[in-house]
């Protein structure tokens, strides 16, 4: 699909037909408004915004603060159509860097802290930023050799970095300025970059617009009741899609509520600031559910306060699914949701056993979906194919790729995600795993995640994962990766409890093996790429 050519002050994208577009506005989902409305109600509150260690910004000094951060960017002639790298921690710094860089029409892509020198590069390649945001606290920021590095890449010709000169522009002490000389880009058009969650290939970058992506935050805080008593506990990489708008960070600043913001979802620490601060919401993804309830038994009266646990970003077994509110103490919500657009629900009045057993289903009326098989065919409700979808806040095309577009887009518009699922007669969404997640036994075909869900109901087992190792005979072998409690549970016991679960003879693992942790991604989830690699390497 072709990408707009644009003015040369807007950044490309691949905009929705015309028509399309016209039936979005008239049904209310896009309201020509630019992200910065996001603040708009409480822009003068002196409410806390945001808790950071022993600083707070309230909602007025955040507006302030990202006013004067945009009026820097101006006076250094940047805006719309340039675009910007950003690389922060979990600090306040990160959404008053995004609202600042919306503010002066400055297109972002937010990079993970722990994203290293290859995707760094590969950003600044394809979006040649003008403009760097970076903490010297990351190791490839500690000193200016990679930035020079980047410098030769790109076009940068401002750099800033946390714990240096970034907050000096803001400073609370500073005397005011005149901050009306920037302007936001058009809300139709691209606001920031957002990344795509592929674990192989080339990174690719989303372009999220001012409409879908203010859509996708006001549907979501309505669904899941976000209000100005909501306390959000910020634990996973704060730049991530769930935890900035699942309702996540910009969905309490729309409904006035509080963040808090933690370095990572370690229980220990975490436990604390929920105590501190009377945290009542936080989300994660299933690796760090599994470390909370390890440590949740000891640790029950800290944990009080907390009423709502969001778990998305990866499949969530029952079994696990179950322990949350028995052993936290709060109602679970599991969230199934993409950085290209849909976002699935469980609501928070559905049934226990709907919550236990599904990952919701599409918070937006006109959220197109459909599953299908390898031919392209509908498969029947309840059978596992490919989800596809289309809507509102689903994107119609990656930035600049036109190779890969033509793979995961369809000339209807549809976006192919890569997902197997499987559909309730009441419209839920179950993820099976992958479409390329799957181990190919000799022609028989192995969902991974369909193994690990029932692995991880046994016992001894806290944690599976199933990985593919070459075999001359039959293409592929299956190997089960396994965290266990205490002692190294038998290859015999493992087969025997899968046979009791009625698992054909063909995916029980030809090869188990137990490891003391599992090797994760920026984002928390199980590194299949490099499991695989150690395993091939014993």
């Amino acid at each position: 699909m072709s990408q707009q050519h644009l003015p040369s002050n807007t950044v490309e994208f691949t905009p929705w037909p015309n028509d399309i577009a016209h039936q979005y506005r008239d049904k209310g989902y896009w309201l020509d408004l630019p992200l910065t409305e996001i603040l708009s109600e409480h822009r003068n509150s002196d409410s806390i915004a945001i808790v950071c260690g022993e600083r707070t910004y309230t909602y007025r000094e955040l507006d302030s603060a990202s006013s004067l951060l945009a009026l820097h960017f101006c006076e250094h002639g940047l805006g719309p159509g340039d675009t910007a790298l950003v690389q922060l921690p979990n600090v306040a710094e990160l959404y008053i860097t995004f609202f600042a860089l919306l503010k002066a029409g400055i297109a972002p892509v937010n990079a993970l802290f722990n994203h290293q020198r290859l995707e760094l590069t590969e950003y600044a390649r394809q979006l040649e930023p003008s403009l760097l945001i970076a903490s010297r606290d990351h190791a490839l920021f500690a000193d200016d050799g990679y930035l020079e590095e980047l410098k030769a890449l790109t076009n940068i010709r401002l750099t800033l970095f946390h714990r240096e000169n970034l907050t000096r522009v803001f400073d609370k002490n500073m005397e005011s300025k005149t901050t009306n000389s920037f302007l936001p880009t058009n809300p139709e058009q691209v606001a920031f970059f957002q990344l795509s969650g592929g674990s192989t290939g080339t990174p690719k970058l989303i372009p999220r617009t001012h409409n879908d992506y203010f859509y996708s935050v006001r549907r979501s805080v309505e669904i899941c009741g976000f209000s100005p008593s909501t306390r959000f506990l910020v634990a996973l990489p704060a730049a991530h899609n769930f935890p900035l708008s699942s309702p996540g960070a910009l969905g309490v600043l729309f409904a006035g509520g509080t963040l808090v913001m933690a370095s990572n979802p370690e229980p220990t620490r975490c436990f604390e600031l929920i105590d501190q601060h009377s945290v009542n919401t936080t989300a994660l993804v299933p690796s760090a559910v599994l470390l909370w309830l390890a440590h949740a038994a000891t640790a029950r009266e800290k944990l009080r306060t907390l009423t709502l646990l969001q778990v998305g970003g990866a499949n969530f077994s029952e079994s696990t699914a179950r322990r949350v509110p028995v052993e936290l103490g709060c109602k679970l919500q599991q969230v199934f949701g993409m950085a290209e657009g849909l976002v699935n629900y469980t609501r928070l009045d559905d049934s226990d056993e709907v919550i236990f057993t599904s990952q919701g289903r599409p918070m937006s009326p006109n959220d197109e979906i459909r599953i299908i098989n390898s031919e392209g065919e509908d498969v029947a409700p309840g059978h596992t194919g490919q989800l596809i979808t289309r809507g509102p806040y689903t994107i119609r095309g990656y930035y600049k790729t036109p190779q890969h577009n033509s793979r995961a887009f369809d000339n209807q518009g549809f976006y192919y995600s890569g997902d197997l699922v499987q559909q309730t007669p009441d419209g839920n969404i179950r993820v099976v795993g992958r479409v390329k997640d799957q181990i190919n036994r000799g022609g028989e075909k192995i969902a991974a995640e369909e193994i690990e869900n029932l692995l991880v109901k046994h016992p001894q087992i806290i944690n599976a994962a199933l990985v593919a190792l070459p075999d001359e005979r039959l293409g592929e072998k299956s190997c089960a990766c396994l965290v266990t409690q205490d002692e190294k549970i038998k290859p015999l016991v493992v087969r025997k409890f899968l046979r009791a679960q009625g698992v054909a003879e063909f995916k029980l693992p030809d090869h188990i093996a137990v490891l003391p942790e599992f090797p994760l991604t920026a984002v928390g989830k199980i590194n299949k790429k490099a499991l695989r690699a150690h395993m091939q390497n014993l």
